[in-house]
């Protein structure tokens, strides 16, 4: 699977309709923790999102969202997600 910046806003756009959506790709700030790979990209992500689907939802709820519509990245190897919510 393509675990990269582009591939995550993708599946994001599809899943959630976001109003605001930024994808960075934190991997090589993480070289040698764990989760990181040799490559030093696609392991760590931060998301900023804002999405009218999570209007009338929790913090939790909204997190939720996301993770589930990332889930398979997430297996496949995606080690870590950090969500701002907008």
């Amino acid at each position: 699977m393509d675990t990269s910046a582009q591939a995550l806003a993708s599946r994001l756009q599809q899943r959630l309709q976001p109003s605001a959506l930024e994808v960075v790709d934190e991997s090589a700030d993480h070289a040698g923790h764990v989760g990181a790979n040799a490559s030093g990209s696609g392991s760590h992500f931060r998301v900023r999102i804002a999405s009218p689907l999570f209007a009338g939802k929790t913090r939790v709820q909204r997190h939720r969202l996301v993770y589930d519509a990332v889930q398979d990245f997430m297996d496949q190897g995606l080690h870590a997600l950090a969500i701002e919510l907008l």
